[in-house]
């Protein structure tokens, strides 16, 4: 399968974005009040709530949400199926004291509210009395389905799909397109037949099963007919029935884009392999740092593996003036979105646990295998050896620089509430309360999920200077600097360039063109004469790019480096190759977007229309790559998608043949113009995808009538 270019710079924007949306940056101060922020706290208010309810302790979810979001238990079909499981999980403890709280609960709360939750409560309520008699492991009794411990992870799920919508509470716009350019990657090989070559990936990032679609209220039924154009085009982005998406047009109350994201939002992920594959493209391409200006890990044998908070830690590290400076760095960069890592003392919170110090910085491995010696703040306790070490002292201060600017990883943390099983219900239900309400205290029990940093799980010694290597060279790219990349390299490894002559015409190009562009045409013809002439000759596929260079020279006026390969593609084109020769592997997550971004561009093309939702999941930046190749590529604005309305004209082209092996006629040699509502009918009365409506279409002339009776015959 082929792959597409991607904009990688766009990309980091936004897995940027979700690093610090999940807090998975060491952040020296927070906003509380800024916008990531709250729907942060939003998110892990969904997932205590999520996780009170998994485990059975459905008293405990229901306090979080009279305290946090009322009006949800103002739906009493939700209430009622609360209750339910409530019952339900008071008979399953097995004690005489949680025998009498299920009698307690079944007469003031579950009896009251099935009498108004919905027609068939009061049918449920008096089955699910029937645990009374048959036993919790007995399988084949006809209320095994109530004691089934699947019921905890619906209710769950259902809880999660209503209150992310109420509490706005989507995730990172990462996650959703990820989510969503996965799902179309799945659907295009399995139309198209053809096997995806990151199945191994997909399979395991993106989980088969889904959250409960919310419910929409009882007065939303009267809403207005929706328009078809949105039906159809939710359906078939989130893989639903025709009724489904109109369930869910009813709950977003007729917003598009919000019943999308709710939709989007059901999908699960496997986290922690999300925030691996994150964390890998991080480091491979500088975002966090994996060299050793890092703050020094405070070793405790008693508390390893768990959060540990110090003032002497950070003060002992004081002057050691590139920590500050990289301290000093992250505060400004993301103070906006982080959740507050430092007590108003100045006490900063350190993570020991094994799994973590082999992630992205040296200097945390480094401390944990020298314990003791601290004393020594020195940042130069490493060095390269032999040929792969050379590198000019220019290009390492420069390195340094970049080093420091860069941010410091930390994991996913979560904050878990303890739940003591103690004979009080009430006390019980009081301690959780109280322990999981205050989300944004420092009292809380934290949690480390330690990430497996799969980039770096190989690399024991000073080996970890090759990514230094390797990013000093992007950068140099990514700032037009090829002669300097040229030097640098030859200097490190004679031989790279013999075996990626490409790579050497490219850069020199980029030289040839600026000194055109400067004006000094002698010295670009010198170039020309001693790297590109013999570069073509002995490769032919340059010879064509050779003499589309050599025309900038009669263009005097024209901006020259503007009609080069852009910069970014050729620095990340750089950085693949050099890291591959230094043993240095490129991310999974690049495989995975190259891929995916390569089916979503065919998915439309097949489909013929345009992805009304790639504006909102960024997908249209991801694909823009044809910058300038320096100077105004920052300045470069993206447009948003526009959104077709029912007007819409689809026109399919004479050279594309129906791809249905029963359909006899062929497609006629002239352009057929589809009307969007002669296509919206055959999708609608006849159940099909769009790209097989329009291939109906234009057999019959673009007449929507005369398909159907055709069909229908």
């Amino acid at each position: 399968m082929e792959s597409m270019p991607v904009n990688w710079e766009a990309l980091d924007s936004l897995v940027i974005d979700f690093a610090k949306s999940e807090n998975l940056f060491e952040d020296s101060s927070s906003s509380s009040s800024s916008p990531s922020s709250s729907s942060y706290k939003s998110r892990i208010l969904i997932r205590q709530i999520r996780r009170q309810i998994e485990i059975g302790q459905i008293d405990a979810g229901i306090d979080l949400l009279r305290l946090h979001a009322p009006s949800i238990l103002e739906d009493r079909r939700l209430l009622f199926r609360l209750q339910k499981q409530k019952f339900v999980e008071l008979l399953r403890k097995g004690t005489a004291c949680d025998r009498d709280s299920a009698m307690e609960c079944l007469r003031t709360a579950l009896a009251p509210c099935a009498l108004d939750a919905y027609p068939e409560a009061y049918e449920e309520f008096k089955h699910v009395l029937l645990t009374f008699i048959f036993d919790k492991e007995d399988l084949n009794s006809p209320v095994a389905d109530e004691w089934s411990e699947k019921r905890r992870h619906d209710i769950a799920g259902l809880l999660s799909s209503i209150l992310r919508s109420h509490l706005h509470a989507y995730d990172p716009v990462f996650s959703m397109t990820l989510r969503y350019l996965i799902s179309i990657h799945k659907g295009f090989c399995l139309c198209q037949g053809v096997s995806s070559p990151i199945s191994d990936l997909t399979e395991r990032l993106l989980l088969e099963e889904r959250d409960p679609p919310a419910i929409p209220q009882e007065s939303l039924y009267e809403a207005p007919p929706f328009d078809e154009v949105d039906i159809q085009a939710l359906a078939h982005a989130v893989e639903l029935t025709r009724q489904g998406a109109v369930d869910s047009l009813r709950f977003a109350k007729g917003d598009l884009f919000q019943a999308f994201q709710n939709e989007l939002c059901r999908k699960k992920l496997d986290v922690a392999m999300l925030d691996e594959l994150v964390h890998e493209y991080c480091v491979y391409r500088g975002i966090v740092d994996v060299g050793v200006a890092q703050v020094p890990v405070i070793q405790s044998p008693s508390l390893s593996s768990k959060t540990y908070q110090t003032d002497q830690g950070f003060s002992s590290s004081r002057d050691c003036s590139s920590i500050d400076m990289d301290f000093e760095t992250s505060k400004h960069s993301d103070g906006e979105t982080s959740v507050s890592n430092v007590d108003v003392q100045g006490g900063l919170e350190f993570t020991t646990d094994a799994a973590s110090t082999q992630g992205p910085d040296v200097e945390l491995r480094f401390s944990h295998e020298a314990t003791g010696n601290r004393d020594d703040c020195s940042t130069s306790g490493t060095h390269m050896s032999g040929n792969k070490g050379r590198r000019l002292p220019r290009s390492r201060s420069r390195a340094t620089g970049e080093r420091i600017r860069r941010k410091r990883w930390r994991g996913r943390t979560e904050r878990l509430e303890t739940v003591v099983d103690v004979p009080s219900v009430e006390i019980c239900r009081q301690e959780v309360a109280a322990s999981a309400l205050d989300l944004g205290g420092n009292t809380l029990e934290e949690e480390q999920v330690s990430i497996k940093h799969s980039a770096l799980e190989n690399v024991e010694n000073v080996e970890d200077h090759k990514y230094e290597i390797v990013l000093e060279m992007r950068e140099l790219a990514s700032k037009g600097m090829a002669a300097e990349v040229v030097e640098e390299v030859n200097a490190m490894d004679p031989n790279f360039f013999v075996q990626n002559p490409s790579l050497l015409f490219q850069l020199k190009q980029v030289e040839f063109l600026k000194l055109v562009n400067s004006g000094d045409h002698a010295g670009a013809l010198k170039v020309a004469c001693s790297h590109l002439g013999p570069l073509a000759s002995s490769n032919p596929s340059l010879l064509k790019p050779l003499k589309e260079t050599l025309l900038a020279l009669l263009r005097p006026n024209e901006d020259a480096l503007a009609k080069g390969i852009p910069i970014s593609v050729l620095a990340t084109s750089l950085q693949v190759a050099m890291g591959r020769r230094l043993g240095v592997e490129e991310p999974q997550l690049m495989k995975i977007m190259r891929a995916t971004i390569h089916t979503h561009n065919e998915w439309f093309k097949f489909q013929m229309c345009k992805d009304r939702f790639e504006g909102l999941l960024k997908i249209d930046c991801l694909k823009e790559i044809d910058m300038p190749l320096l100077g105004d590529a920052a300045s470069k604005t993206f447009a948003d998608a526009s959104t077709p309305g029912s007007s819409q004209i689809t026109i399919s082209s004479s050279s594309r043949m129906p791809e249905d092996g029963n359909s006899p006629t062929p497609v006629s040699s002239r352009d057929i113009i589809c009307d969007e509502t002669a296509i919206l009918k055959v999708m609608e009365f006849l159940a099909l995808p769009r790209a097989d409506a329009i291939h109906l279409l234009v057999q019959y002339n673009g007449n929507a009538e005369t398909v159907i009776q055709q069909i229908f015959a």
